[in-house]
């Protein structure tokens, strides 16, 4: 019997790779095959590990060179992905028809909209991976809705206020490039066969219902390794694909344990990464 075979679509970025690459590691140890896709610049730049139990494949943004390395401000840079992502993405599952394992799933990172309907050219199933959790996508969603503002009080969430929003939301006009991609996270959402989101239901049960009024929410997070959580994944002991350099995690670790005598935390809520 053929298995179920996932393509994953992360948005080229450390914060977005991840997370899909840990649920892909899920999948894979449930019987699924896993496919993970890079960008030709960012597998170019890692040169990952091919042996691993889930594959790579690359597909193109149309910056095979980096777009840092290009003048193309943030929107351009967009559409060019648009075009090029969809079609590269195409070529893989349409090289894979013919094989033993056929791509039956498209997860894709709901920065990529345009994914739905690559999945939809080939009849598969489709679901977009929300890296943050259910009450950021929320507050998003109903700024896609009061395009792109926000009225406060929001009657859900009432304990919401003005400075627990994202700068995109109280600052009018701040990154708008940036704003308009979040905001299309919702474009099609509901349209998919089930929504991912990173985050656990004990965490998020109120938003998390909130959202599924509106489309079908599976709560998959928190994605971290295994050894983390409950084991279940032996050789699954660290994230193993980092787009910075080793150094910068080893000069961070140092400086956190000559900080030990005092408190450091961190917590990112509505980060964009």
């Amino acid at each position: 019997m053929k298995r179920g075979h996932v393509l994953a679509v992360p948005y080229p970025t450390q914060g977005h790779i991840t997370p899909i690459r840990q649920f892909c590691k899920r999948l894979q140890s449930k019987g699924l095959k896993t496919t993970l896709t890079l960008t030709t610049f960012i597998f170019n730049s890692i040169k990952p590990d091919p042996s691993g139990p889930i594959s790579i494949a690359t597909f193109s943004d149309g910056y095979d060179q980096g777009r840092f390395n290009s003048a193309d401000p943030i929107h351009v840079y967009l559409q060019n992905f648009k075009i090029f992502g969809s079609k590269t993405i195409a070529d893989i599952i349409r090289k894979h028809q013919t094989t033993d394992n056929p791509i039956t799933c498209l997860v894709y990172d709901a920065f990529l909209p345009w994914a739905l309907d690559v999945a939809r050219e080939f009849g598969l199933a489709a679901a977009p991976f929300f890296t943050q959790s259910c009450p950021v996508n929320y507050v998003y969603y109903l700024s896609y809705l009061n395009n792109g503002s926000l009225d406060l009080p929001v009657e859900e969430l009432p304990f919401l206020e003005l400075q627990d929003v994202p700068s995109f939301i109280s600052v009018s006009g701040s990154y708008p490039a940036f704003f308009d991609m979040l905001l299309q996270q919702f474009t099609n959402f509901e349209k998919a066969d089930f929504v991912l989101v990173n985050t656990f239901q004990e965490l998020d049960l109120h938003e998390k219902e909130l959202l599924s009024n509106v489309c079908p929410v599976l709560t998959i997070g928190p994605t971290v390794p295994s050894m983390y959580l409950d084991q279940r994944i032996k050789s699954d002991t660290d994230y193993d694909m980092n787009l910075f350099d080793s150094e910068d995690g080893i000069i961070c670790s140092k400086w956190l344990r000559y900080e030990a005598t005092r408190v450091s935390g961190v917590c990112s809520i509505w980060e964009l990464s």
